[in-house]
């Protein structure tokens, strides 16, 4: 039985979703004691970074992508509040009051941002004013998708549907059968070429962004088990993307590549891990679930490396930048790694809380939103 008794899922369907956490089930399987943290040894800074500002949003517990386009950085707070800022500076460029329960966010092109609510709506804004609003029906617990000016938004149920970026009008929808249980967490959108790419379940689908047909599917895990929650298979993001390849990790199952040119999978390895992947045209990086990092190659997914000085620590997916792999924690920290071999370069702290995103990079500058909605920007010395 390999689902954590902490991670959140929710069950699909046209009719409303209904959330429910595993820790309710924890009591099927008797109880399981939760591991300490490993201590954080002294470290001696091999690469010098400095805080230059700070910022604040609300509290942030929903899956929260921070949209990066140029030197514009998006975040959104569970209140309903988005800002677009400035990477260098930290100032707002504008902020915005939705007055409604966020859900999934922020997707950006630079110009566009959405995000969608707790009442299954999709809302755009630009320059600090809102575009439009649309009624899903499903729930959605992955940030739209901005491009092409349009808004792509993957739904709870499977479905994925696109929308006029100006006007909210609905461009098409695609429904794929669904399982009865999906993640509570971001799963895999983004573009490649003139191919929208989807993770649906299992498998990545490439998509005509023009009209949501299918091009092509390529599976990186499959069903295995006796039951739903066994059973349970979905892609989280973040993806690692080089040319055609696309790299991506399968809830608590596998890593794969995949050439989206042909749309054919290039390898699979296990991995036991629930955040999502980062990595370069030689090494892919990623955390499992009992927070291993582990490196691997990504012409065949062999092991490079692996680190276990941060297990039970509750880390993020990864970011490659510069020669470190930078990870946040549930206490607030920040870890740069060595890309070469898992080695400490430094440790960055901010608020005690939890970091409730994937760490980001926005020009030359190092940007973390925690739990309790401060935002951090550092950058190199």
């Amino acid at each position: 039985m390999k689902i954590q008794s902490f991670w959140p899922f929710a069950l699909a369907g046209r009719a409303p979703v209904a959330i429910i956490s595993i820790a309710l089930l924890a009591g099927c399987f008797g109880g399981v004691k939760k591991p300490q943290p490993t201590e954080l040894q002294p470290v001696t800074a091999l690469v010098s970074v400095r805080q230059s500002w700070t910022q604040r949003i609300g509290p942030v517990n929903f899956p929260l992508d921070v949209g990066v386009a140029g030197n514009g950085v998006a975040v959104a707070s569970d209140d309903g509040t988005v800002a677009l800022l400035d990477a260098q500076t930290g100032r707002d460029v504008w902020r915005l009051a939705l007055k409604t329960p966020i859900a999934a966010g922020v997707g950006s092109d630079g110009k566009v941002l959405a995000v969608v609510t707790k009442d299954n709506e999709v809302i755009a804004m630009q320059a600090g004013r809102e575009l439009w609003r649309q009624k899903l029906n499903a729930q959605a617990f992955t940030a739209p998708f901005v491009a092409g000016e349009r808004v792509f938004v993957l739904a709870a149920d499977r479905s994925v549907n696109a929308f006029d970026g100006q006007t909210g009008r609905k461009l098409w929808a695609q429904q794929r059968s669904s399982e009865p249980l999906v993640l509570r967490q971001s799963g895999v959108m983004l573009a490649v070429g003139d191919t929208l790419v989807v993770g649906v379940g299992g498998r990545l689908v490439g998509m005509n962004p023009s009209n949501g047909s299918i091009q092509w599917e390529a599976p990186i895990a499959t069903p295995r088990g006796i039951n739903d929650i066994e059973r349970l298979v979905d892609l989280v993001g973040s993806v690692s993307r080089v040319g055609d390849s696309v790299c991506v990790r399968a809830f608590q199952s596998s890593i794969g590549c995949v050439n989206t040119a042909r749309g054919n999978v290039l390898w699979t390895r296990p991995a036991n891990g629930v955040q999502g992947i980062q990595g370069d045209d030689r090494l892919l990086f990623g955390t499992e679930a009992d927070g291993t990092v582990l490196a691997w190659k990504r012409s065949d997914g062999e092991r490079v490396w692996s680190s276990e000085r941060l297990r039970y620590r509750g880390l993020t997916a990864p970011l490659l930048a510069g020669r470190s792999v930078v990870i946040g924690d549930a206490t607030g920290f920040i870890h740069l790694l060595s890309r070469e071999d898992g080695s400490l370069l430094n440790r960055l702290n901010t608020d005690g809380s939890p970091i409730s995103a994937a760490p980001v990079l926005a020009g030359n500058t190092l940007v973390v939103v925690t739990r309790n909605g401060g935002i951090y920007g550092f950058q190199p010395e």
